[in-house]
C-alpha cells in the first residue's frame, strides 16, 4: 500500500502540472490569485470608453450621467472596445419592460471588426424573457434578481475588437437605459478561443410534422452552449400538452438521423410528466402558464455536459403534443390540424407506431392510451453557441413587424 501511494503521488503532481500548463489554463485561477496580463475594466454611461481614470467625470462625480436615451429607430453603442479581451458580465435595465420593448429592442455584438453581428437577438429573448415578461431568476448564465433587470454572465472573448449595440425598434422612445459592460483586457487569448454567437428564430405557425430549427445546420468548429425557447400555444388544441417533441442534435456530417436525441421537451430541461414554472442553474422554465392562451419559456445550458462539434451542427425540436386518445379524437372532429403519431397504452406492450400503420386513429382495433400528435404552435428560440469565426453565419434577424406580431400581453397580477 505504501508503494502504491509513493508511485501515485508523483503521477498526480505531473497531471496537475500538465493541466496548469494547458492552453487557456491562465484564465482559470483561484479567487486569491492575481493573473498576469489581465486588467479589469467597466463600461457604463459614466465611463463610456472604459479607459483608466476616465469615469465619473460629469457633475463633479455626482451621478451626472448614469443612463442614456435611445430615440425610436436609433442604435446606441453600449461598448466599443479595442484590443484583446473577455466580456464577463452585462447588466442593464430599462423603464419600459413591456412585451413590445422586450421583443422590439435588438441586441447585437460584433467581434474583431466583422461587418455582420455574431449576436443578433431580441433583448428579452436573449435574457430568457421571450414570453414578454421579466420574472426573477438566477441561472448559470443569466439572471434578473427581482424581475427588473437583465444580467448575462456569458463569457464573450475577442482578439482585436468588440462592439455591442442596442437598436430601438420597439415603437417608442427608450427614455431610460442603464447598463454596465464588465470585461477584462488581456495580453493574449489561447489559440483555440472561440467566438460567442446567439441567433434568434421564430415560426409563428410551425409546419405539421416538420421540426423547428433551434439552430439550422452550420459549418465550422465549436460548442453548442444551449437554448432558450418560447412557445405560445395554439388555442385550437385547447389545453392539451404541447411538449412531447424531442430535441435532436446532428453532429459533424449526420445526414438522415442525428447522433444526439432526447425523449421529450420537458425531459430535455430535466423535469418530467409535464412542465411547471421553475428556475435552476442549468435548466428551467421561468414562464409556464395557461393564462393568456398559454405562454411558456424554458432553457437548457450545456455547461456540465458540453456539446462539441468539429465540422458542423444542427439542433431541432419536434413539434409534438399529447393527450388521451378520446381527447385527440375530439380535437380532430373540431377540425384541429394534427397528425397522430403514437399511442402509449402504458407500456411497450401494444405500443402503436402510427406513422408505420395503415390504421387510422378512430379504428376500434387501436388501444386507448396517451396519444402523441404533430401540432402547430408559435415557437421562438435563441441558440447560444461558440464558433471558430467571428462573422454571422445565419440569416439576419426577422424584421420588427414579424417579431412583434402576435405577442401576448401577460395578465396584470
Amino acid at each position: 500500500m505504501r508503494t502504491y501511494h509513493r508511485v501515485r503521488r508523483p503521477l498526480l503532481l505531473l497531471l496537475l502540472l500538465l493541466l496548469t500548463c494547458a492552453p487557456g489554463a491562465t484564465f482559470a485561477q483561484e479567487v486569491y490569485q492575481l493573473p498576469d496580463g489581465q486588467e479589469t475594466r467597466w463600461i457604463s454611461p459614466e465611463n463610456p470608453t472604459g479607459d483608466k481614470g476616465a469615469g465619473a467625470k460629469e457633475n463633479r462625480g455626482g451621478k451626472g450621467h448614469a443612463f442614456e436615451t435611445i430615440p425610436l429607430g436609433a442604435t446606441h453603442t453600449l461598448a466599443h472596445i479595442k484590443g484583446s479581451g473577455i466580456i464577463d458580465r452585462i447588466w442593464m435595465t430599462i423603464e419600459d419592460r413591456s412585451p413590445e420593448a422586450l421583443r422590439g429592442l435588438k441586441l447585437e455584438a460584433f467581434w474583431d471588426g466583422a461587418k455582420t453581428p455574431a449576436v443578433s437577438v431580441p433583448l428579452g429573448d436573449f435574457f430568457l424573457h421571450g414570453a414578454g415578461e421579466i420574472v426573477p431568476l438566477e441561472t448559470e448564465l443569466f439572471a434578473s434578481p427581482e424581475g427588473r433587470s437583465l444580467v448575462s454572465y456569458v463569457k464573450m472573448p475577442f482578439r482585436r475588437e468588440a462592439r455591442l449595440t442596442v437598436t430601438n425598434e420597439s415603437g417608442k422612445r427608450v427614455n431610460l437605459i442603464f447598463f454596465d459592460i464588465n470585461y477584462r483586457s488581456v495580453t493574449v487569448l489561447p489559440k483555440d478561443t472561440l467566438y460567442f454567437h446567439a441567433w434568434w428564430n421564430r415560426e409563428k405557425s410551425t409546419a405539421l410534422g416538420r421540426d423547428f430549427r433551434i439552430l439550422p445546420r452550420i459549418e465550422g468548429k465549436g460548442r453548442f452552449l444551449g437554448t432558450s425557447v418560447t412557445v405560445l400555444t395554439n388555442p385550437v388544441y385547447e389545453r392539451t400538452w404541447w411538449g412531447e417533441g424531442e430535441v435532436k442534435i446532428s453532429l459533424d456530417g449526420d445526414a438522415e438521423h442525428p447522433t444526439l436525441v432526447g425523449t421529450g421537451t420537458e425531459d430535455y430541461i430535466g423535469t418530467a410528466w409535464g412542465q411547471g414554472p421553475y428556475v435552476n442553474r442549468f435548466q428551467g422554465a421561468p414562464i409556464a402558464t395557461w393564462d393568456d392562451e398559454g405562454r411558456w419559456t424554458f432553457y437548457r445550458f450545456h455547461v456540465p455536459d458540453p456539446v462539441y462539434f468539429r465540422h458542423g451542427i444542427e439542433v431541432t425540436l419536434q413539434q409534438m403534443g399529447g393527450a388521451r386518445k378520446p381527447i385527440i379524437l375530439g380535437l380532430m372532429k373540431k377540425g384541429a390540424p394534427l397528425v397522430p403519431v403514437t399511442i402509449d397504452p402504458g407500456s411497450r406492450d401494444n405500443f402503436q407506431q402510427l406513422l408505420y400503420s395503415s390504421k387510422q386513429l378512430p379504428d376500434a382495433a387501436l388501444p386507448d392510451g396517451h396519444t402523441n400528435y404533430y401540432r402547430s404552435d408559435d415557437v421562438a428560440a435563441v441558440a447560444y453557441f461558440y464558433l471558430d469565426k467571428p462573422d454571422r453565419v445565419l440569416p439576419s434577424i426577422a424584421p420588427v413587424a414579424e417579431r412583434l406580431s402576435g405577442l401576448r400581453v401577460p395578465k396584470k397580477k
